[in-house]
């Protein structure tokens, strides 16, 4: 047994020399000292050692696990301390990190908020969770409306929290602008919406909706139109052409589809064809009067 322990070190020893790198080291620590390796073997058998030759094995045992266990760590500690590739001068200053690009939604969302500010517009906000009559009542949308329907919507659950949705468009901003300002006013909302949509190439359950309120006395749809085609050509650039087609809404009246013409691609190439970019109208009074404000002194659209 002390001959096959004497043996056992010099297999470890010589095995370790040739050891060079994390891999090497790695299947060294498992063949020799692991709960499965060759040191773990031999303490096992220990216990087949006769009752006289016991004590001179197990001192032998201890020694050999301590030589082969020096060896490996000091040999694995001096791979790790040695440099390898060229030193680093601590000193030189470092490499600049390239700046991140902002979302195209982010820029686009800037743009239109630049353009509309040129325009007199300023920036209202609104809570995306609303209630029912912000999203629907103040609108001119009864409770008989189809839009109102749970398949249309994303309410919340719950006997109080099922009047809250997620809101289905940024009107409910405009309602929200009305009851804490007086008229005149000229504010634009944008933001995200939601709507349980099928997903496909152009629809998704949430999106952006961008919108303009402009009150004051005399405005007219003659205002409504000279805004939509100034922010066209401001926006898409002075070729811009807009049209808008006769529509309904429940809070405006008048109102209009706006369509844009635009190149659009077909079999590989450009062709004109006039794209909705939404509505718009009149403001109808029943919204006016849901906020308030007197219809036949104030107008907008």
């Amino acid at each position: 047994m002390l001959a096959d322990l004497d043996a056992m070190e010099r297999d470890a020893l010589t095995e370790l020399i040739s050891a060079s790198d994390a891999a090497a080291f790695e299947a060294f620590r498992v063949r020799w000292l692991g709960s499965s390796g060759r040191l773990r073997e031999a303490m096992n058998g220990l216990k087949n050692v006769s009752k006289d030759e016991k004590p001179a094995v197990g001192k032998r045992l201890n020694e050999v696990k301590a030589a082969i266990e020096g060896a490996f760590n000091a040999k694995k500690d001096a791979a790790q301390s040695t440099h390898v590739g060229p030193l680093v001068d601590v000193t030189e200053p470092g490499l600049a990190m390239a700046e991140g690009a902002r979302h195209v939604i982010t820029k686009t969302i800037d743009e239109i908020v630049d353009v509309l500010g040129r325009m007199g517009f300023t920036v209202a906000d609104g809570p995306e969770l609303e209630d029912e009559w912000h999203n629907f009542n103040a609108l001119n949308i009864p409770d008989s409306h189809p839009a109102r329907g749970h398949a249309d919507n994303f309410f919340l659950g719950g006997a109080v929290a099922g009047k809250l949705l997620l809101r289905t468009q940024t009107s409910t901003v405009q309602i929200r602008a009305m009851e804490t300002m007086k008229p005149p006013l000229k504010i634009c909302a944008i933001g995200r919406v939601y709507r349980p949509d099928a997903h496909d190439a152009t629809h998704y359950s949430m999106f952006h909706q961008v919108e303009g309120l402009y009150i004051d006395r005399n405005v007219s749809m003659v205002d409504l139109k000279t805004t939509l085609v100034q922010f066209a050509k401001a926006f898409f650039g002075p070729e811009a052409e807009i049209r808008l087609r006769p529509s309904f809404f429940p809070f405006t009246e008048p109102s209009a589809e706006l369509d844009m013409k635009m190149k659009i691609m077909k079999n590989g190439k450009p062709e004109w064809k006039w794209i909705e970019l939404g509505g718009c109208g009149m403001v109808d009074p029943n919204v006016f009067k849901a906020v308030g404000i007197d219809s036949e002194e104030w107008t907008g659209f």
